[in-house]
């Protein structure tokens, strides 16, 4: 039986498919950069055929397959791998078939945790990290990867090229980390979750402050994670502040994309679902295992998400929360922010003073938060002057069309 589904069903269907299906090749056959190419083709063909003659009754199963004899073409170019033929050379009929041509997990999100840790490969930089589960596992094609992140395409496929390469040359297999390995292997996959979704939250750059492609897929991925590590206070901290954070999306811009600061946003237009989702998320996570900066900040957006305004928002609380944050993670980001709950609480001085400890701090050199927050904290002690100052270099540093609207609006208002 064949089921037609629409074109953007289907597209949902395929992205939520492929890190299975590059799982099950990757799983079986290795060669990561091969299997890769064999199942964005496989996809190709799905995304072409299905519309008009509708879906194979197992999608799964006709996707392996499609993949899997597209691999045997690539492995039979190579004398050495010849022998890989008869291992997959069966495969002929993916239309009729009813059962996954390819050996099974009992819990089929195993691949993508595996994925994740792969793309997340120590020998990878982060951006290479980034490029690489997006794709891998995130199932976003090479253009998407490229236009989000404002490089051309070429450029763009080129690093997930390289990417793959160097892990084939680092010698990395397809499976979990050795208990040694896990601590670190992990963190490198939340990291990049959270980078991810980071830059669909806040572009770097270009003319749209938000990307909700980004976003989704971040917290897609950091759900899957979750599901399969329920008991790991990290992951679910880190999927709690995803949730949390993301649920004020609707009210962070007005209808010509231009920011609106959490100060002046419509909470009523917060995703209260989110919001209870996360709250609950972290709560458990919090009466329950081992504090870690992840949950620390998931606190933090609770409490913020929790006040029905900026003046009822218990500030004392979460200058406390970054209190300790910056004991277990200490950087500067964290002081930019605590600085602002400083001057909430016991005056913009205060937060001037901590805002002062980063000034030789050579990470935030180049970074526009820095005078983008002086500014802030500038306005409110009533130094118009040197606010509008700090707001105009601020607007120069940043990238982002929506944020240096916002901080020369700011600047010209003082003027």
């Amino acid at each position: 039986m064949r089921v037609v589904i629409a074109g953007r069903e289907i597209e949902d269907q395929l992205r939520e498919l492929a890190p299975h299906v590059l799982g099950a090749l990757v799983r079986r056959y290795g060669h990561f950069d091969m299997a890769e190419d064999a199942v964005q083709e496989a996809l190709l063909a799905a995304a072409q055929q299905w519309p008009e003659q509708g879906q194979p009754t197992n999608p799964r199963a006709w996707l392996i397959t499609v993949a899997s004899r597209r691999l045997t073409d690539l492995l039979r170019s190579d004398e050495a791998r010849r022998n890989r033929e008869t291992t997959v050379i069966a495969l002929d009929r993916p239309e009729e078939l009813h059962a996954p041509p390819v050996d099974e997990q009992p819990n089929g999100g195993d691949d993508t945790l595996t994925l994740l840790f792969l793309c997340c490969h120590p020998a990878l930089t982060p951006p290479s990290q980034i490029a690489l589960t997006l794709r891998a596992v995130g199932g976003l094609t090479t253009d998407q990867i490229a236009r989000a992140f404002l490089v051309p395409e070429t450029t763009m496929a080129q690093r997930i090229s390289r990417a793959k390469q160097t892990v084939k040359k680092a010698g990395a297999r397809f499976r979990l980390p050795a208990t040694d390995e896990w601590t670190d292997r992990l963190d490198a996959v939340l990291h990049v979750l959270y980078l991810v979704f980071n830059e669909g939250y806040t572009a770097t750059a270009g003319d749209d402050l938000q990307r909700p492609d980004l976003t989704a897929e971040a917290i897609r991925l950091a759900r899957n994670v979750f599901r399969l590590l329920p008991d790991n206070g990290e992951v679910a901290g880190l999927l709690a502040l995803m949730l949390l954070t993301d649920a004020r999306r609707g009210a962070r811009t007005t209808d010509d994309g231009s920011l609106i600061p959490l100060a002046e946003q419509d909470r009523t237009r917060w995703d209260t679902s989110s919001i209870d989702e996360g709250v609950a998320i972290v709560s458990d996570a919090l009466a329950r295992a081992p504090l870690g900066p992840y949950q620390i900040q998931a606190a933090i957006a609770a409490v913020h998400d929790e006040a029905s305004s900026t003046d009822t928002t218990d500030w004392p609380q979460i200058a406390q929360l970054y209190r300790v944050l910056d004991q277990l993670a200490p950087g500067p980001m964290v002081t930019l922010n605590r600085a602002v709950a400083v001057a909430m609480v016991d005056g913009p001085r205060s937060g001037l003073e901590l805002l002062a400890t980063l000034d030789g701090d050579q990470r935030l050199a180049e970074h526009h938060r820095l005078s983008a927050v002086r500014a802030h904290l500038l306005e409110m002690a009533g130094d118009t002057i040197a606010a509008r100052d700090a707001y105009q270099d601020a607007a120069r540093r940043t990238t982002s069309t929506p944020e240096q609207n916002y901080l020369r609006a700011r600047a010209e208002r003082l003027a």
